[in-house]
């Protein structure tokens, strides 16, 4: 029988549009089979091709906003006879409605039990505005003089071209075709930036250290958050008589999805930006919005996912940041439990705890640091480093040499501060780095690395 996700139709009638449009505003979509009665009875179609082509005519020109991709529209046998199936996915841009009476109570309907019945003024007026305030490709940029530079930079490392018409093309553009709220956020410059901060102890009264990174585009605030996290995950090693042992504070891989998520499927439109926070204890990443409508959570945790913001998905997996969607939950899930994540009403914050497995190998490095100064066996790497900036320093130099003003990107710095000029001098004086043209320190090519003492420092040979 006829339920809230199955209709019968005996024939293609003119109230075909009116079911459709129910089920593209339902939170489960449903079915619309033509050639069978509402008792059941399975009557067949005459001409299946002939109307299988009107069904698709009808529902591409008479349903707004456009729901093509929202259905399919396949020819199925029962009891010898041909009918029609037609499948309607929940759209996420309602209200659907009927083009020749808009987005009003005679246009808009959704589905009730078995029954197809108008919508209310009140409900077309909520619908409409949740649509309108958490659509990026429908709001209006604030600036309208956009440059995309590093964006085409990026495409092109993907082995991609951006042509012309790219703003059309990745749907940065509005449908008047102004610049919208995402091509905002993708441009070289905006008023969006993220927060990095750290804090001394268990709550948010001490902070040590706070960095911005953005007001340019977002893939690039993205990498360099990414950057700035993976100096903090540092790793705790020990070496023994039968084995060297390693481990990072935090799961590597999870850290790198949950970071990604929270840029993503963050609410842009409320103006609110992620935020990441380090205590002595874990790592906090907190996004804006809740989970998106019609999504469980046990479907959240299974990686149905839903994309908040499906343009910088789209541009996010073009340039191989993700690889598909909804891949992300279940790498974090490998790692850490459920109870990782909180829900509010607005906000999503995961949290992760600091691994007590590299505590324990810092601390008995530790331990092992101390007893070979006390038997007159210190190497002469010094028994410490005099901040946590010079250590940083050391870890940003294991893959490559790089200039001051790249070690200081890679810190997060805007600029090669004081801070980071000291950490410099002192390792250069600890001989833990070392000029890459030591015959010209001032060179504007000049480049550190590290040392052999540096990275056994870094190996815990301390």
């Amino acid at each position: 029988m006829e339920s809230n996700r199955v209709e019968y139709k005996r024939e293609l009638t003119d109230g075909f549009e009116r079911e459709a449009i129910a089920f593209l505003n339902y939170r489960d979509g449903g079915v619309i089979y033509i050639g069978i009665d509402k008792d059941g009875s399975v009557m067949g179609v005459a001409d299946c091709d002939a109307v299988q082509l009107a069904i698709k005519d009808r529902l591409k020109n008479n349903i707004l906003p456009s729901c093509l991709g929202l259905f399919d529209v396949i020819h199925e046998v029962r009891e010898d006879r041909d009918i029609i199936k037609v499948t309607l996915a929940s759209g996420s841009e309602k209200p659907y409605y009927l083009r020749k009476y808009g987005m009003s109570e005679k246009g808009c309907f959704v589905r009730i039990g078995s029954a197809s019945e108008p919508m209310s003024g009140r409900m077309i007026e909520d619908l409409f505005a949740r649509r309108t305030r958490n659509s990026l490709g429908r709001m209006r940029s604030p600036q309208q003089s956009l440059n995309f530079e590093q964006l085409r930079i990026y495409y092109e490392e993907a082995g991609f071209t951006l042509g012309d018409r790219f703003a059309a093309n990745l749907e940065l553009l509005t449908e008047d075709g102004a610049y919208n709220y995402a091509a905002y956020l993708l441009s070289d410059r905006n008023g969006n930036s993220v927060q990095v901060a750290k804090y001394r102890g268990l709550d948010r009264y001490d902070l040590i250290d706070s960095n911005e990174y953005g007001y340019c585009s977002l893939v690039k605030t993205c990498k360099q958050v990414l950057d700035r996290l993976e100096v903090e995950n540092r790793t705790a090693t020990r070496i023994t008589s039968k084995e060297r042992i390693e481990r990072r504070l935090w799961d590597t891989v999870a850290l790198r999805e949950a970071v990604i998520n929270a840029i993503i499927h963050n609410d842009f439109t409320n103006e609110a930006v992620p935020k990441f926070e380090i205590f002595d204890d874990r790592l906090e990443i907190t996004s804006a919005g809740s989970i998106p409508e019609g999504v469980a959570r046990e479907e959240f945790f299974a990686g149905y996912s839903i994309p908040r913001n499906k343009i910088l998905m789209r541009v996010f997996k073009d340039l191989h940041i993700v690889e598909y969607l909804g891949s992300g939950m279940p790498r974090i899930l490998r790692a850490y439990p459920r109870e990782s994540f909180i829900f509010t009403a607005n906000f999503i914050r995961t949290v992760f705890p600091i691994s007590q497995e590299a505590l324990e190998l810092e601390r008995g490095t530790a331990i092992q640091s101390e007893a070979k100064i006390d038997l007159g066996l210190e190497s002469g790497l010094g028994s410490g480093l005099e901040s946590e900036i010079s250590k940083a320093v050391l870890q940003v130099l294991i893959n490559k040499p790089l200039q001051r003003s790249e070690i200081a990107q890679a810190l997060g710095h805007e600029r090669v501060s004081g801070a980071v000029n000291r950490a410099v001098k002192e390792l250069i004086a600890k001989q833990l780095i070392e000029y890459t043209i030591p015959d010209k320190p001032n060179s504007r090519l000049q480049k550190y690395r590290l040392t052999a003492r540096g990275k056994a420092w870094l190996n815990g040979d301390r």
